[in-house]
């Protein structure tokens, strides 16, 4: 990576976002010496979708349950540089709440922990998902049903992504999957359930890290600290880009222009607000291709110790439709800061999905539906007193990989490059495959490595080799 010196300035370069992507082509500019250039947010604060906010009882929340594990040794480098100390380590314990019990992560390598006749049912699948050869999958639904088979599919693989995605398994394309879904090895799987052992290891966040304090927020913090404040222009929105004039209207009234745009806001309002593109995207085709979930973001804050069944949880998944929530968080685990009384307090963090575009939910039936479904799941003791409750609606929270998506975003893609535009980060990208915090830093370092040196980007176009990287 060249540093300081080594790079010319390509003209004046503008960067709308200060969240990860933002921050990592600022990162970039910065380190490679560049003058020129500018970053808007329209927060007051930088972080976007890995911020953190502190409640009005010191419980403090993310917008999600976020950890750091990395695909990249540049990125560990930056963090190290910016929290050198200030970490948490962790070795990763993911559950399934299901049937009534806890069960360990993945399902498919602790199946001996359900009810017989679905253990039978589910070995059964397997076997003839081994035995199957078929041309692949054309959705997500088809490659469930033949890498697991019928009874896995029943009980877990397509219930519970139906609840994070607020989508059918059908609509979704395979190409995001690489590793965000643990695969079948059937002798370890076979092993276990003779064996009568437990098996938590798969996955690429076997380990990660926290920040010790301030949440995930704290990183982009640290990170925004080392930057030229005199770049980092906060409470500020792009409200027009003119494609052809290169130039952008913002929310206090200013136009300004530029030679190269790096832009991590959410791709759908970027087409909106961006006008003289020569050729518009159709209504219908970012329907189609451009689909997300929102997400709402349950905190609950108690008093006491974290009880002895939580006690060494990282998070918990929840596939039964009874209970709202996809995912529960143990957020107190992951740095004992995050309440306000260290030792004396816990928190919760559940999030439910909602399909954009549905009837609205509201923020009371969302909240009560969450702690009904804590206490019916027996993570809320009936003893328990509830501190603080805190909620936060994302408006876009998962980027959807349907079908279609694919041919909409090259066509998008070639659009916005032709006008030097790059659309980089979780929702300017609109890959879920490299939506991590990882990846899009990494996106806005490689769109900067692209203007300044010609190199091509890795992580936004070939998602694959970024994923299956050995660490």
């Amino acid at each position: 990576m060249q540093t300081k010196g080594e790079a010319k300035q390509r003209g004046r370069i503008v960067i709308l976002g200060g969240g990860p992507a933002g921050l990592g082509a600022a990162w970039r500019l910065h380190e490679a010496g560049c003058a020129d250039w500018v970053l808007f947010e329209r927060e007051s604060h930088v972080g976007g979708l890995a911020s953190s906010y502190v409640d009005d009882h010191g419980f403090t929340w993310d917008l999600g349950g976020h950890v750091v594990f990395s695909h990249y040794d540049y990125f560990d480098g930056v963090l190290d540089s910016v929290l050198q100390g200030q970490w948490v380590e962790h070795v990763r314990q993911a559950w399934i709440w299901m049937r009534g019990r806890f069960i360990p992560y993945p399902l498919q390598n602790n199946i001996r922990h359900l009810p017989t006749q679905e253990l039978m049912e589910c070995l059964e699948g397997l076997l003839d998902a081994r035995d199957r050869a078929e041309a692949p999958a054309a959705t997500f639904a088809d490659w469930i049903l033949r890498s697991f088979g019928p009874g896995l599919a029943r009980v877990f693989m397509t219930p519970y992504n139906r609840k994070v995605w607020a989508a059918d398994p059908a609509e979704l394309g395979t190409q995001w999957v690489g590793d965000r879904v643990a695969t079948v090895d059937l002798k370890r799987v076979l092993r276990n359930v003779i064996e009568g052992r437990d098996d938590l290891g798969w996955g690429p966040n076997a380990t990660f890290r926290f920040p010790l304090h301030g949440g995930t927020g704290r990183i982009w913090r640290a990170v925004a600290e080392r930057l030229p404040a005199e770049r980092l222009c906060l409470g500020v929105e792009a409200v027009e880009i003119d494609a052809q004039a290169r130039t952008v209207r913002l929310s206090d009234g200013r136009v300004v222009s530029f030679d190269r745009l790096v832009t991590t806001m959410p791709l759908d309002g970027l087409l909106r607000r961006t006008s003289n593109l020569g050729s518009q995207i159709s209504d219908l085709a970012l329907r189609d291709g451009l689909r997300c979930s929102c997400t709402h973001i349950v905190g609950v804050g108690l008093e006491g110790l974290v009880p002895e069944s939580l006690a060494g949880k990282c998070w918990v998944y929840f596939p039964e439709p009874e209970l709202p929530f996809y995912r529960v968080t143990v957020f107190s685990n992951y740095s004992a800061h995050n309440v306000a009384n260290p030792g004396r307090q816990w928190s919760l963090m559940a999030e439910v999905s909602e399909a954009r575009g549905a009837a609205g939910v509201s923020r009371d039936s969302v909240v009560r539906g969450t702690l009904d479904g804590l206490r019916a799941a027996g993570l809320i003791p009936s003893h328990a007193a509830v501190t603080s409750v805190w909620h936060r609606r994302i408006e876009h929270g998962y980027p959807t990989p349907v079908v279609g998506r694919d041919v909409v975003l090259d066509e998008i893609e070639g659009l916005l490059s032709e006008r030097h535009i790059l659309s980089r980060g979780r929702f300017g990208a609109w890959k879920y495959e490299v939506g991590n915090m990882d990846h899009s830093f990494m996106q806005g370092v490689e769109a900067v490595d692209r203007i300044l040196l010609g190199r091509p980007e890795t992580t936004v176009r070939f998602p694959d080799r970024v994923n299956s990287r050995p660490r």
